[in-house]
């Protein structure tokens, strides 16, 4: 999905598309880049299309759940996944403990870290719900991290919004 097509449906269908596509980038689809959607979002706060408060709690409970989805993935799946992984790729046995090890003993601010991390933030869900961590747990230490992740980007959109636009090359 390119540029031209995310602000197509951005300025189309408002709110829902925020969602949607937050949504399908918190489940680690490939196409959806944070850099991008959410600065837009931003913009079009600042724009007058919508409000902040309301772009941020779109964005933040799209990016829940996602996460919530893939953590159901791992806690679900995830161990029988790891197995057959393993048996493919043997090397990657004492990384992949090493890195469930981490999230059982760091637990909650594990995921709040990892969800203010690029490349992890996304996939740190998964072991979450490999080592079966407490869901009310997993849900708020994630919806911080998520906040201030969004709130970082969607925010720089916000502030910088028509210099972002013209640095996209869209305006």
């Amino acid at each position: 999905m390119d540029l031209s097509t995310i602000t197509y449906y951005f300025t189309r269908y408002g709110a829902i598309a925020i969602f949607v596509i937050v949504l399908l980038e918190y489940l680690n689809l490939p196409g959806f880049p944070a850099g991008i959607i959410m600065p837009l979002s931003g913009i079009m706060a600042a724009k007058g299309n919508i409000s902040f408060f309301w772009v941020m709690v779109i964005s933040v409970a799209a990016g829940l759940l996602g996460s919530l989805g893939l953590y159901a993935l791992g806690r679900k799946g995830g161990e029988m996944f790891l197995r057959a992984y393993i048996r493919k790729f043997p090397r990657q046995r004492e990384a992949l403990e090493r890195n469930l090890e981490w999230i059982r003993q760091k637990g909650c601010m594990g995921v709040f870290l990892g969800k203010l991390l690029p490349m992890i933030r996304t996939i740190v869900s998964i072991p979450a719900g490999v080592v079966k961590m407490d869901l009310t747990k997993y849900v708020i230490s994630s919806a911080c991290g998520i906040f201030i992740w969004n709130f970082v980007f969607i925010g720089a959109g916000y502030v910088l919004g028509d210099q972002v636009f013209r640095m996209l090359g869209m305006g």
